[in-house]
């Protein structure tokens, strides 16, 4: 499998694979790549929508212009434990970064949450997190300020005081519930203008349309929220009449 940088007709193949709707994984086949390199290369070069070879290629010299003159502290991969490849962690993880900010996070809060999802213990204080970025303690501030409003992450102290930013196998489910949640005002507004607008007409029909939509949408998400975390949380040892039951097979 080849190493190193995509060559420009790598990325002219990419482009292409993007135009005729080619799923990551097809386009990195085609290229003998891995998968993570080319979902890397779309979204750090504008996203499925705008890539172009020739800007991305450009932009790519760059930015390595700019790391060989600059040298950033952060550069080297962090160490890691259970015999991981850190150069393999660290590159996954600027992959994880990029998906999660086409999602509409901003950088810092996408780094910082990346950051946190690959700890094993899912949780890391502020010292900690400014010596893995290499950022400012501000950034930090303000990056877990904005992740806590949305539910992505929550605070804890631990046995030395210390504040602990965690992330757990319940956090997405809080987060989800939490949008679900903010459609409710939503409908509720999108209803409201129905009564000024007057039922029947053009526009009220079209608020009712969105309320009857997003309430729909709330109603799903929060019940295959609610389904999801029964059955994903739910302990291995539980479920266990075994051979080695005494009772089993005695009724």
């Amino acid at each position: 499998m080849p190493g190193g940088r995509l060559s420009q007709q790598e990325r002219q193949q990419i482009a292409l694979g993007l135009g005729d709707g080619l799923a990551y994984a097809e386009i990195a086949r085609r290229l003998d790549r891995p998968t993570s390199t080319v979902t890397r290369e779309v979204m750090r070069n504008g996203g499925p929508a705008s890539y172009r070879a020739d800007l991305a290629h450009r932009a790519t010299e760059q930015r390595a212009h700019r790391r060989r003159r600059a040298a950033p502290r952060g550069a080297e991969a962090f160490p890691q434990p259970h015999g991981r490849d850190a150069e393999a962690v660290k590159a996954y993880e600027e992959v994880f970064t990029t998906v999660i900010m086409a999602s509409g996070t901003p950088r810092m809060m996408a780094r910082v949450m990346a950051c946190l999802y690959l700890t094993d213990s899912g949780s890391l204080t502020a010292s900690e997190l400014v010596q893995r970025l290499q950022v400012s303690p501000a950034s930090v501030s303000k990056a877990i300020a904005f992740l806590e409003s949305q539910g992505l992450v929550r605070r804890e102290r631990d046995e030395r005081r210390r504040e602990r930013y965690v992330v757990d196998d319940d956090i997405w489910y809080q987060a989800t519930i939490s949008s679900a949640q903010a459609l409710v005002q939503v409908v509720e507004t999108a209803r409201q203008g129905v009564g000024v607008l007057g039922p029947g007409t053009p526009a009220a029909v079209r608020l009712e349309n969105v309320a009857r939509f997003l309430d729909f949408i709330n109603e799903s998400t929060t019940r295959a929220a609610e389904q999801a975390r029964e059955i994903l949380h739910t302990k291995p040892e539980t479920a266990t009449d075994g051979p080695d039951d005494p009772d089993a097979g005695h009724g």
